[in-house]
């Protein structure tokens, strides 16, 4: 038989979906493992992506997106993000997932190194394997509020590092960064001549006005990575966006003709009506996530469990070491078992995550309580 590529075997599992799965195959769980929030598609999202059906907006549509969804990003960019770009920039992608593969492909060759945030988002570090290029982890520590150490990350920076990954609002973390933070890891960018690919899939829930680094970012070297998936509670239409710099606008085509050929078109349909629409679900959303938080900490703080207080995303970071006996994967699959509880184990987000787990806050008030309340306080 012939062989399977070697890289593949590098790609590493999610440790997110392996506790999803095995709560899908049980009755009565209290789903706090994956990232889907809980309030309903606004009605006239629906209705666009039903009336697109309904008039048989089917067919292919332009690999980059129908013209009025990309106006509509670039309008919404230049509103929210001080983001001035041309709509040939902006690239309907499946979801930020795709996004990122693609952000990534464009700038990695085999055996380059990109430099990754730990914890991290899974897809950090799978999508670069996907393309035989190597993950370099940077730590995130507590002591540091889990903000990057710019000096820390120019040691990790070798000859073949190629480009640096950022996430402000952060998953798992909730951190938002600061912009004298982002100018800091602009300038480190800078120095070493890397592209910047900055996923910002929860700018709308953040404490604070969120910064883009595509606003700080004079010379063309950062690619934004955007979603409506959350802020529009849509996760299963798959619609994200890719906004590169002008140096990639002739080869994009190509690339997307190669992955995906197009968004499927009702899905765009419902994305413009998103973006072009009424904002007052998205509102609603950030209020109501930012009340689970409150509750959240308010139930940990009384069982004396440590945890982070987010200022961005709908996840709570908490810290089960006294618990999990340096396995956290093994121990949230055993409290799936004896307490119906699915949480995130932290190891999914990196080596600095042992001991930690992910909960998401964007559930039912009485499901978030009740599975916080199956986490073990310390002796």
């Amino acid at each position: 038989m012939p062989r399977i590529a070697a890289h593949v075997g590098l790609v590493p599992p999610s440790g997110i979906r392996r506790v999803f799965e095995a709560a899908l195959a049980m009755d009565d769980v209290v789903n706090l493992a994956v990232g889907e929030p809980h309030l309903p598609v606004a009605p006239h999202v629906v209705e666009a992506a039903r009336a697109a059906w309904a008039a048989g907006l089917v067919d292919y549509g332009p690999n980059g997106g129908i013209a009025p969804l990309r106006a509509a990003v670039a309008a919404k960019l230049a509103r929210d993000n001080a983001m001035a770009v041309d709509p040939a920039q902006v690239w309907v992608t499946v979801g930020a997932t795709q996004a990122l593969h693609q952000a990534l492909g464009m700038v990695l060759d085999a055996g380059d190194e990109v430099l990754v945030p730990d914890p991290g988002y899974t897809v950090f570090s799978m999508a670069p394997r996907t393309l035989g290029a190597v993950p370099v982890p940077y730590p995130l520590r507590p002591e540091d509020g889990f903000r990057p150490d710019p000096d820390a990350l120019r040691r990790l920076i070798t000859p073949r590092t190629r480009a640096l990954v950022v996430n402000s609002p952060s998953n798992p973390l909730g951190v938002v960064l600061p912009e004298e933070d982002l100018r800091a890891l602009l300038t480190v960018a800078r120095e070493a001549d890397l592209w910047v690919v900055s996923d910002e899939v929860y700018e709308h829930f953040a404490d604070e006005p969120h910064t883009s680094l595509g606003a700080l970012d004079p010379d063309g070297r950062v690619l934004s990575v955007y979603s409506l998936s959350k802020s529009y509670a849509m996760t299963g239409a798959r619609v994200g966006y890719l906004v590169a710099p002008p140096a990639f606008t002739d080869v994009l085509p190509h690339l997307q003709e190669a992955t995906i050929s197009c968004v499927a078109m009702p899905d765009q349909h419902a994305a413009l009506a998103a973006l072009t629409g009424p904002q007052d679900a998205v509102a609603r959303a950030a209020a109501t996530y930012r009340t689970h938080r409150e509750l959240a900490c308010r139930t940990l703080d009384e069982a004396g469990v440590r945890h982070h207080r987010p200022r961005g995303a709908f996840y709570l970071w908490v810290d089960v070491s006294h618990a999990s006996g340096g396995d956290v994967d093994a121990w949230c699959l055993d409290l799936l078992r004896t307490e119906r509880v699915a949480v995130a184990p932290g190891s999914a987000f990196g080596r600095s995550g042992e001991g930690w787990v992910r909960v998401n806050l964007a559930v039912e008030p009485e499901h978030l309580v009740r599975g916080l309340k199956a986490l073990p306080s310390p002796a």
